[in-house]
């Protein structure tokens, strides 16, 4: 995954209001888990989400960068945050709410570390608990590539970003900031990002076993699609099955 090390002071102007997601994620909390008391963020990154979320949950977040991590203290208090890869970490506790949006599921560079993600959903999440997460379709990240450079002005600061054709799968992200300093000079921060593309019977089949299908849709609340733009999935932690009766 990307470090960001080079972009924590930059994100949040980056990628600007988080109302968006923040509000779809609390609409689930109210139709689907109104009485939950604690959440885990999967990829809080600067803590955008996390600060919208209502308070009275007990909340906590893992990102493996801990320039991002810091920026997230600064603006978070009574939350916890934890530097760890988040398809391998331990936390001794189950939650009664797992998200990982803003498509962080994208940036796991293979379909075997998605697996190795869900399994830790699986393995701290709640019986009954929801389990929210969004990914940018294959089509979506398909029709970047095809698309011109994107060029963006923020502040004094500019930038350039550059999506290629996939890779195994894996779709390039060339990401460039050019950070002004001063007169006519800028310093020029530079990260490469992979998002991999998956379709999302493929997501399905292997949550299918331990969770249950509560919605898929995209940005405008109707059914998704490989060909959507994006797609946000709610499920729910299905409790495991009981052991068969030994016979008699």
């Amino acid at each position: 995954m990307p470090s960001y090390a080079h972009f924590a002071l930059f994100y949040d102007q980056i990628m600007g209001d988080r109302s968006a997601i923040i509000q779809r994620v609390r609409g689930y909390l109210r139709r689907y888990q109104p009485d939950a008391g604690s959440l885990l963020e999967l990829g809080c990154g600067t803590g955008a989400v996390l600060a919208g979320l209502p308070r009275g949950l007990d909340l906590t977040g893992i990102d493996l960068s801990p320039e991002m991590l810091a920026a997230a203290a600064a603006k978070l208090t009574g939350v916890r945050l934890v530097e760890a890869d988040i398809t391998g970490f331990s936390l001794g506790t189950r939650f009664d709410v797992v998200i990982c949006v803003f498509d962080t599921l994208n940036h796991l560079p293979t379909f075997d570390a998605w697996v190795a993600m869900f399994g830790q959903v699986d393995a701290h999440l709640a019986e009954g608990g929801l389990f929210v997460f969004d990914v940018n379709t294959v089509g979506r990240l398909s029709r970047l590539a095809a698309a011109p450079g994107y060029v963006e002005d923020f502040g004094p600061h500019t930038l350039v970003m550059d999506v290629a054709a996939a890779e195994n799968g894996v779709f390039p992200w060339d990401v460039r900031i050019f950070e002004w300093v001063e007169g006519d000079t800028f310093r020029l921060h530079h990260e490469r990002i992979g998002e991999l593309g998956v379709p999302l019977a493929r997501i399905h089949e292997v949550l299918a076993p331990r969770f249950d299908l509560l919605e898929v849709t995209n940005t405008d609340g109707r059914p998704a699609n490989d060909e959507s733009d994006r797609a946000y999935f709610v499920y729910r932690h299905r409790a495991p099955a009981a052991p068969a009766a030994a016979a008699g």
